[in-house]
This record gives C-alpha cells, sequence and structure tokens, in this order.
C-alpha cells in the first residue's frame, strides 16, 4: 500500500510542477516593448547618444575588477528618473538610469544605477555613480577577472 502512495504522489507532484506556468528571469530583467511610439523613439535616441558616456563611466567602476571592458546595450538601460534643474523649459537637465553592464555574449557582471547632467553643448556630466549589485561570471570567462594583488 505505501508504494502506491509513493507513486501517487510523485505522480501528483510532477503534474502539479508541470502543468504550472514557469517564470522567465529574461522577461523579469528586461520590459519587451509591444509597439513603437514616439516617446520610445525618443528615448532611444537619447540612449543612443548616452551609451558612449555610459560605458565610460562604467568602465571607470570596473577597471579594477575586469580585464576587458564590459559594455551596456540600448536595450539593458532603465530610465528610473528625469527633471529639469534650473526650472521649467530650462536646459540643464538630469537622468537618472538603472544599467545592466555585459561581457562577451550579453553575461551580465552588474547593476549600476548612473545620474548624469546635461546641458547645451551638449555637455554631458557624471554627478553620481552607485553600483547595486555583481554577478560572478562563470567559469569560462573567468580569464577577464583581475587576481588579488597580495
Amino acid at each position: 500500500m505505501s508504494r502506491i502512495r509513493i507513486i501517487l504522489a510523485v505522480f501528483l507532484t510532477l503534474s502539479l510542477s508541470l502543468s504550472s506556468p514557469m517564470q522567465s528571469n529574461a522577461e523579469a530583467s528586461y520590459r519587451i516593448p509591444h509597439a513603437d511610439s514616439t516617446e520610445l523613439r525618443l528615448q532611444d535616441m537619447l540612449m543612443n547618444f548616452l551609451t558612449p558616456h555610459i560605458n565610460d563611466a562604467v568602465w571607470g567602476y570596473y577597471q579594477r575588477l575586469l580585464l576587458e571592458p564590459p559594455l551596456v546595450y540600448p536595450y539593458f538601460i532603465d530610465v528610473v528618473d528625469s527633471k529639469r534643474i534650473n526650472g521649467f523649459r530650462g536646459f540643464i537637465l538630469s537622468i537618472t538610469l538603472d544599467v545592466k553592464p555585459v561581457v562577451g555574449p550579453h553575461i551580465s557582471v552588474g547593476e549600476d544605477r548612473l545620474t548624469f547632467e546635461i546641458s547645451a553643448g551638449p555637455e554631458v556630466k557624471l554627478i553620481n555613480y552607485v553600483h547595486l549589485k555583481s554577478y560572478k561570471l562563470p567559469p569560462n570567462w573567468q580569464h577577464v577577472v583581475k587576481k588579488p594583488v597580495k
């Protein structure tokens, strides 16, 4: 009788686990837009403009940890906040971004929050950099990790 209970318990466990929806981590970390819009195009233009500044700032942080610079692709950038510094129709602006730098075939090395000030010229100045989270690289990418100095 106990053998039947074990088989029934295994069968029920498998049935429940296979029938429940599975969560995808990729979906949670990157929101895919479902349609184009003026706002999305303007945001993408801004990210294209800011990407070199973002990558410079990210390398400034990670160069003490890695032998090769990680990159931040525009689709791994989330706008957290934006505001005008000098009032309505003022052209000194602040933007805060959450970024996910990667190496190689999109292997995440961490998460960071950057705040830039953008003014006429255009001039882009990094105001604040906060490292939020680090990820350990897989064994086949350990060659880009700097070894601690003894």
